[in-house]
């Protein structure tokens, strides 16, 4: 038990939690993020059209790297411990605070989703700077950090005085600063627990496609009829292909990659451009599906208009385009049907305007449920031996 003058262990600092899973705090942190990307989606119905969504992704984009930022300093702090739970409270209060802001955050709100910005994104630095105390690269890294977030969040507070084309630009070069920074200012001072970090990463995907079933539930507006539950079935369909096409495979080896990876700048690297960076399209592609999932279920009889049309079928392309980004950043090979698949559905644009809504979703499942069937298939005993490192085909047939 501490005594008064006995020495206390600092209750921010490197600490390496190899081994750990996904905290309570962490996860009830994601329910804020959750509120976000379904502000996203609501962004994108209220204003369907390019513009409309050209902003939801643009504010997808923020709350994303805001909210990846937080993942790679749960690997340097213990978010449960002591002053920082009170701490991670707080962002989620001014969390909280920008996701109520998104539907209008080019518009009448656009200052209060600046400042509450700037807000989330102080408390990420402010916990940085105290756990990089006795480390001189992490300090380093964060200094680095804290200058190209100051420079986002200026731009942002600018781009709420203005409006039409020149708020948008102000808003692309906030991202591209921001984002930009750790690819240019160096990875050696990080630290990572990796398979704390891919897990977060996961789970994430999985917040996404909760939010494709959600917009299946409001764009049925309270109604049931054969060919809304059909489409509602069909929906379920395309977001459990989604799911099957990451977790079946991919994230698995993917995880064990990134813990193999030697520790320093190579890992950092890895982590950065293939979970910070390349993650970010397959939300944002399953974001722009949910959209087109919601408007598909409002108009199961109708063919869908061009925006939504490219939401429901450009969404899944950039996701499987962002699938194929991930792989080769590990393995350096092309998944050549997903990428095949991805241009297939680019070119049923066309179609998808002109036959029912329900048609083209039918169609979608079809021919992602072919290229699993496929995958599943060609994948053969090298799939189960990634499922199940620990057995052997032998050992599980007994």
């Amino acid at each position: 038990m501490a005594t008064a003058t006995g020495t206390r262990a600092p209750r921010l600092s490197t600490v390496r939690r190899e081994g750990e899973r996904v905290t309570p705090l962490e996860l009830f942190f994601d329910l804020v993020f959750v509120l976000a990307i379904t502000q996203c989606t609501a962004l994108m119905s209220q204003h369907p059209t390019w513009s409309g969504l050209a902003q939801g992704v643009l504010v997808l984009a923020v709350l994303w790297w805001s909210w990846t930022g937080y993942t790679w300093l749960t690997s340097v702090v213990d978010p449960e411990e002591g002053a920082v739970r009170i701490a991670m409270f707080a962002a989620m209060a001014a969390f909280l605070v920008v996701s109520i802001a998104v539907p209008k955050a080019f518009g009448d709100l656009a200052l209060e989703f600046a400042i509450a910005y700037g807000a989330v994104r102080a408390a990420h630095i402010a916990l940085f700077v105290l756990a990089s105390r006795d480390d001189p690269g992490l300090r380093h890294s964060v200094g680095a950090l804290a200058v190209s977030t100051a420079i986002g969040v200026g731009l942002l507070v600018g781009a709420s005085f203005l409006d039409g084309l020149a708020q948008g630009g102000l808003w692309v070069l906030a991202l591209a600063l921001d984002m930009g920074g750790p690819f240019f200012f160096g990875a050696e001072g990080w630290k990572l627990v990796p398979g704390h970090y891919a897990e977060r990463h996961g789970l994430i995907i999985i917040i996404a496609l909760g939010e494709s079933i959600v917009a299946i539930g409001v764009g049925a507006h309270a109604h049931l009829d054969w060919g809304i539950a059909a489409a509602a079935v069909l929906g379920i369909a395309v977001s459990a292909a989604l799911w099957w096409m990451y977790f079946d495979i991919v994230a698995i080896v993917s995880r064990r990659r990134l813990i193999d990876t030697p520790e320093g700048r190579v890992r950092n690297e890895l982590a950065r451009d293939s979970y910070s960076y390349i993650h970010f399209p397959m939300v944002a592609g399953i974001i722009l599906m949910a959209f087109g999932l919601k408007t598909t279920l409002s108009h199961v009889s109708d063919p869908l208009h061009t925006v939504p049309a490219f939401a429901l079928l450009g969404g899944i392309s950039i996701y499987l385009l962002g699938l194929v980004a991930f792989r080769y950043r590990h393995v350096h090979t092309i998944n050549r049907q997903r990428l095949l698949m991805a241009v297939l559905l680019l070119a049923l644009l066309p179609l998808a305007t002109s036959i029912p809504a329900i048609a083209t979703l039918s169609i979608v499942v079809v021919l992602l449920a072919s290229m699993i069937a496929y995958e599943t298939r060609s994948y053969g005993e090298g799939r189960f031996r990634a499922r199940h490192p620990d057995l052997t085909p032998e050992s599980h047939a007994g």
